[in-house]
């Protein structure tokens, strides 16, 4: 049998009346739902069993025939057919409108394209309110003209001419299609009803479509092209030749834009359900489809009794805004909630819009069985794929392997009997439950699932507790803490789904690196590197210092004895130790370098780098599980506790504190004597709390005692940073107000002594602000993952190398500003050319060679190097078509591996980008309190960036060539004069006002912009002239492609690297690759395509390479820079884009088209419910799907509606 997800491509197109009754079972004649008498379905209603099925399997309505035996026999005596009740979910029917209804997806956007008419008068005539023009008799119009000229000589009359004139005026203008209003039309129709015919209502609008010839409109169209110069106009009629071209391709005509059949959905996808106490809970499409069966038959009944023209027109009426509300609610928008109006009804549109919609609800997201959810606690003694599930939950998430079990062993011989004894849980159970899961793992989330390490797979251990318990080195990965988070479990039940979850999300093996930038994520928490800090930390004076030992063996014995302390510096062999560090060797692999340190958090993290890289995932996570093991025993031992008492205030503070009273009082004074302006006034007070606040933190540290636990717990990178103690022992400082202004009241107080009432009162401003600002960064952080997801989702490597000769350069100065170290950026990718020490021209030994990958330690010796710039493979240069190459992208950073065939890289930079942006700070500062400026930063800069905005505080950029002459301010304007190298000057660019003469070029900023030219300096096309952000377009257009993207990815790094968390570049170049993915065609060729099309890269390239072969011309365009938005929206696929945003005009868009969805990314193939054509799914299924019909071919296509 054919699998039903068994074919290439998907596609969708506007339905005729004939493939509407073709999928049809029969017509629906009554509203009636189900007879509440007989709570059975009504004959011919919208639950008729006839038309879609039997209730019951193998049941007809009557009874008379029964069981699976009488199957596919069609009853008699009630019509149905003998079948099983599930065809109740596919099979439609239909309603036979007694006037046609014009689809009201198409009204507003396709129908008025065609008739180049606006859709609101066409609105009117679908309402009745006005009349369209469907035919003109050219012979008597022509009658009727001179007709009206004899009239008028006659007549010397000369107050009559212009109203003459308006009527011969109207009489010509006169063709199908010409929307009348309703005065015009009487006027017209007293006099010249020979003349024309027109209609209103659906029927008119159905009429003109009818007499609509395609072909010949199109090269109408194609002639008139030449001599448009408006770009509005073109853009129109550009758009209208691409519809009726598209349109003639697919076969598809116009008139099936206004329906005469509605087909019905099949009514288990609308069902009735019983509640208690007679009551129906219905779906809101029963109401409206009862609502357009009633008008229809009204209409039919009025038809036969051939009632009065009024009363018809307006039934007609009626019928048409009924079936308008079932496609598309459209009064959604005009009724306010709580206006004491009904409950707004969901239409079909509705059902498929939005995150509740069929799309995102059910066909992306699906809920899953066998599943729980807890509370979790830390599980100190579980190793790093070991989790502890209750007793009771794992036996509900293997019932049914419980259940197997049990009938196999003989305990109960059917379902039903396993269920009971389950339930009385003996110990039998509990065994087999052991035994159930033994070989088996579960998956643990927690929410929200932000990238690939939410999810991963554990070994589930028994616990008698109602918590599951999970190993403290996953919280990172997890971002979990124990303070009531909460995690969901799930089982993987088949055979391939354990095998999946083992080999590529079990925990500790697959997770220990993060992939957005290749560090290790399973660190050590502050528990247990407190533990490793104090077990190797060596004290001056312990007892046993100095000591000289054979053998770690004579060590340990000398510990025992109590003849050396821990933490005692003693001499093994020839080596300086302690015993600790001895104890901390033994759980590293015996090849390992002795590691002769203090151990603290990030000696830790460095050690784990290393020997993931030297010993791979499996011998780490040994090595990770035998340091915590080691951690928590010696943190217990070291007795470490925090204490009130421990935080000692030092006298300086108040010296330091006294001194800076005196400095602000001299301020106070010089600016009541009138020497300083408030401003300047503000300024120095702010100054000299803010030194005063550097000089307590400097003292702090000195004032507490080595052998303190505040010290060790901050000198072993455990937790918190000197800032923490400067506050609870020095004092709080200067604080900010929620707009980001330093308020001039320092905090003097630290926390030991408690703040009084207005200090209190103003350090709470901050903190608010920060709680509300997270609350509304997650939502914003959310919302740009899933962009990031929808653009990247189909870039998955397809081959292993596509040959390049491109690459992009990484520059040492690039990150130096920001502090974005250049081995870092260099680490993972391949190079383009051999990387040779030296300078240019003097080169020396070559680092790196040619096609080879860059290692952590080969970018350390580059970066070591006096090496300034290295040429790499980029994403952004890869040639592969409809993803990139493995060579491109390098190094795997989650497995640091070269990266494999099948790798949904794409979704892994959308995470990587994703993931950190809730860390990301969500505010606008303000330029040093100067009025009128804001600099964006953190999230919103980001999206500012990804979104290709127009930038707030937007810079200057030099459009020409040439030197700065001169800098003028004057009133509220600073301007910069530019005289160009080639003169004269070009057409001034849209911002920039031409010079009283063609010598200059000028650049008007406000006052208070910061200049980055002065007088004298030579600029060059797109250099920036004053602080701020650049335009991006401007940028491109100015600069070109490579610029733009250094530009784009810089910025975007300067913002994660301060906030700490970074991102490899090559995850951001994947982005950029796809906001670049876009080509306008200028010059269409012999393609099938349409100038002024926006089409993918890769479509693009295939359709040319194609064309080439046949010795033809091929299409030319320009590579467009879009928003990450827009790029989602005119993906190839209508089904990916139908499910991002917009949903309704995607799809009247690509129905109006007949498009065709090659199903080539990853959303288009969860909704149509198969494998993923990634991993081990990469059979090149991508070559059996042929290119594209762009030449006019026939293709094997499913079509759907």
């Amino acid at each position: 049998m054919k699998n039903s997800t068994d074919f290439k491509a998907l596609k969708i197109k506007i339905a005729s009346p004939e493939d509407i009754l073709g999928w049809s079972y029969g017509e629906v004649l009554k509203p009636e739902t189900i007879n509440y008498r007989t709570q059975r379905p009504e004959k011919d209603g919208l639950f008729s069993e006839r038309i879609f099925g039997p209730t019951k399997d193998w049941e007809c309505y009557c009874g008379k025939y029964r069981k699976v035996r009488y199957k596919g026999i069609i009853c008699d005596k009630c019509g149905v057919e003998v079948t099983r009740s599930i065809v109740r979910r596919e099979r439609s029917g239909h309603i036979k409108l007694a006037a046609p209804v014009v689809h009201t997806w198409f009204l507003k956007t396709k129908i008025g394209l065609i008739l180049d008419a606006s859709s609101m008068k066409l609105e009117k005539v679908a309402y009745y309110a006005a009349y369209v023009v469907t035919a003109v008799n050219d012979e008597k119009r022509k009658n009727a003209i001179e007709e009206i000229d004899r009239e008028f000589k006659t007549r010397k009359d000369p107050s009559l001419k212009e109203a003459v004139a308006g009527l011969k005026d109207a009489l010509k203008r006169l063709t199908p299609g010409r929307i009348l209003e309703e005065g015009d039309y009487y006027t017209l129709v007293k006099k010249f009803s020979n003349v024309f015919t027109a209609q209103s209502g659906a029927e008119g609008i159905r009429k003109v479509l009818e007499s609509i010839d395609l072909k010949k409109a199109a090269q109408n169209i194609e002639e008139s092209l030449d001599g448009v110069t408006d770009d509005l106009k073109l853009n129109k009629l550009l758009r209208r030749l691409k519809l009726m071209k598209s349109m003639m391709k697919n076969g598809i005509k116009p008139e099936w834009m206004v329906m005469t059949v509605l087909p019905v959905l099949p009514p288990d996808l609308r069902p009735m359900v019983a509640l208690d106490g007679g009551r129906y809970a219905t779906s809101d499409l029963n109401d409206l489809y009862r609502r357009v069966i009633n008008r229809n038959n009204r209409l039919k009944k009025l038809l036969e009794l051939k009632a009065p023209d009024v009363i018809v027109v307006n039934e007609k009426r009626m019928l048409q805004e009924a079936v308008d509300a079932l496609i598309d609610n459209p009064a959604a928008a005009l009724s306010k909630p709580g206006s004491g109006a009904r409950r707004q009804l969901r239409s079909l549109a509705d059902m498929l819009k939005g995150k509740q919609g069929r799309f995102r609800q059910n066909l992306l997201g699906k809920r899953v069985d066998y599943s729980g959810r807890s509370v979790i606690v830390v599980g100190p003694h579980l190793k790093l794929d070991e989790c502890g599930i209750p007793k009771r939950m794992a036996l509900e998430l293997f019932r049914p392997f419980v259940i197997g079990k049990v009938i196999e062993r003989g305990l109960a011989h059917n379902i039903r009997n396993s269920n009971r004894l389950i339930e009385e849980a003996p110990p039998e159970v509990w065994e087999i439950l052991e035994e159930v899961i033994k070989d088996r793992v579960v998956l643990l989330n927690r929410q929200p699932t932000l990238h690939r390490l939410s999810i991963q797979a554990f070994k589930p251990i028994l616990t008698e507790d109602l918590v599951i318990q999970i190993p403290p080195m996953v919280c990172s990965a997890f971002n979990a803490d124990f303070d009531g988070d909460l995690m969901a479990v799930h089982v993987p039940l088949s055979d391939e789904a354990q095998n999946e979850a083992k080999t590529l999300m079990r925990s500790g093996f697959n997770t220990l690196l993060k992939p957005a930038s290749g560090d290790p994520i399973a660190v050590p928490t502050p528990d247990i590197v407190l533990g490793c800090y104090y077990l190797t930390k060596i004290i001056a004076g312990a007892t046993g210092e100095g000591f000289t030992l054979s053998s770690k063996e004579e060590a340990t014995l000398a510990y025992a004895n109590d003849y050396i302390a821990l933490n005692a510096e003693i001499r093994v062999g020839k080596v300086k130790t302690s015993y600790g560090r001895l104890l901390f060797n033994e759980i590293l692999p015996s090849d390992t370098d002795f590691v002769n340190e203090t151990m603290n958090k990030k000696s830790l993290v460095k050690l784990v780098s290393a020997l993931e890289i030297k010993y791979g995932a499996a011998r780490t996570k040994e090595v990770l599980d035998g340091i915590k093991f080691l951690g928590f025993k010696y943190a217990t031992r070291s007795g470490i506790s925090w204490g009130m008492d421990d935080l000692i205030i030092p006298k300086e503070r108040d010296i330091i504190l006294a001194d800076t009273e005196k400095k602000a009082d001299l301020i106070a004074e010089q600016y009541a004597d009138g020497l300083l302006t408030d401003a300047e006034r503000k300024a120095r007070v702010i100054e000299v709390w803010t030194e005063a606040h550097k000089q307590i933190s400097k003292v702090i540290p000195t004032a507490i005692s080595a052998k303190s636990s505040v010290y060790n717990i901050i000198d072993s990178q455990a937790r918190g940073s000197w800032a923490q103690p400067t506050v609870m022992m020095g004092m709080k400082g200067l604080v900010v107000n929620p707009t980001g202004e330093i308020i001039e009241l320092p905090i003097r107080s630290s926390l030991k002594e408690g703040h009084g009432g207005l200090e209190y009162f103003i350090s709470t401003h901050g903190s608010r602000k920060g709680l509300v600002d997270t609350a509304l960064k997650t939502a914003d952080a959310g919302y740009l993952t899933r962009r990031l997801i929808d653009v990247a989702q189909d870039v998955v490597v397809k081959e292993d190398d596509c040959k390049t000769k491109e690459g992009i350069a990484i520059h040492r100065k690039d990150g130096l500003e920001f502090g974005h170290a250049f081995a870092a950026r260099l680490f993972s990718r391949t190079v383009l050319n051999d990387v040779k020490a030296g300078r240019p021209g003097r080169a020396g030994k070559t680092i790196v060679s040619a096609n080879e990958i860059i290692t952590l330690a080969l970018a350390e010796e580059i970066a070591k190097s006096d090496v300034e710039m290295v040429e790499v493979r980029s994403p952004m240069t890869c040639k592969t078509l409809y993803g990139i190459c493995a060579r491109c992208y390098g190094l795997d950073l989650g497995h640091n591996i070269p990266v494999r065939i099948g790798e949904a890289v794409g979704i892994v930079a959308a995470q990587s980008i994703g993931e950190p942006g809730t860390q990301l700070t969500l505010r606008t500062r303000h330029a040093g309190g100067v009025a009128g400026r804001d600099i964006t930063y953190g999230l919103p800069r980001v999206e500012e960036l990804l979104e290709v905005r127009s930038p707030k505080g937007r810079a200057f950029l030099a459009e020409v060539e040439g030197t700065v002459a001169k800098i003028e301010e004057k009133g509220l304007l600073k301007t910069i004069f530019i005289t160009p190298k080639d003169k004269p000057v070009a057409k001034p660019g849209k911002r920039r006002k031409k010079g009283v003469s063609d010598e200059f070029v000028e650049y008007s900023a406000v006052r208070n912009s910061i200049m980055l030219v002065k007088v004298g300096d030579k600029v060059k096309v797109g250099d920036q002239l004053t602080e701020g952000s650049v335009d991006l377009r401007e940028l491109y257009e100015l600069r070109g492609k490579e610029e733009t993207y250094r530009y784009i990815i810089q910025e975007i790094q300067r913002i994660y690297v301060s906030e700490g968390s970074p991102v490899n570049n090559k995850h951001l170049e994947i982005m950029t690759r796809q906001m670049f993915g876009r080509i306008l065609i200028v010059n269409p060729g012999d393609v099938d395509f349409i100038m002024g099309d926006v089409v993918d890269r890769s479509k693009f390239l295939e359709a040319n390479k194609a064309i080439k072969e046949k010795g033809k011309t091929p299409a030319k365009g320009e590579e467009l820079l879009l928003g990450l938005t827009r790029v989602a929206l005119s993906a190839d696929g209508f089904l990916s884009a139908a499910s991002f945003q917009e949903t309704a005009r995607v799809l009247i868009t690509a129905a109006s088209e007949g498009k065709i969805d090659y199903l080539r990314g990853l959303k288009e193939n969860v909704i149509i419910g198969r494998q993923l054509p990634i991993g081990k799914m990469m059979i090149p299924r991508g070559e059996e799907v042929p290119p594209e019909p762009l030449v006019g071919e026939e293709r094997n296509v499913s079509d759907g509606a």
